[in-house]
């Protein structure tokens, strides 16, 4: 396979924070946005997104939301669509969930100082 050059959608993310391994969203279009950006290189760098590629996820969708979705993400390919959807979920940050769950928790005979 011929070498690419590296895509602009990394050119911001310091030296050695991506992996050297060339990754199918490595060679995508430009993802929008930094959040989605950060959940790739937040796969990457778990490992994530090492290996070949063998596992082979399918459904049918509504064209609507594949669209919008596809939209939003700024990716053209189906392949592109799903790798960032499981990598968003792999990667989720369990924070307002918790945060949630110690609603009530403190007293509210604390003094909190205000």
């Amino acid at each position: 396979m011929p070498t690419r050059s590296r895509n602009k959608r990394f050119s911001d993310v310091p030296k050695g924070l991506v992996t050297a391994s060339r990754s199918k969203h490595e060679r995508s279009p430009l993802l929008k946005g930094e959040r989605l950006k950060s959940v790739l290189v937040i796969a990457e760098e778990k490992g994530l997104l090492r290996g070949t590629r063998t596992k082979v996820v399918r459904g049918r969708m509504p064209e609507a939301l594949v669209t919008r979705a596809k939209q939003r993400a700024g990716v053209k390919s189906d392949t592109d669509l799903l790798e960032l959807a499981l990598a968003n979920l792999a990667v989720a940050d369990d924070y307002p969930d918790w945060l949630l769950s110690q609603r009530g928790t403190v007293s509210q005979d604390l003094d909190l100082e205000f």
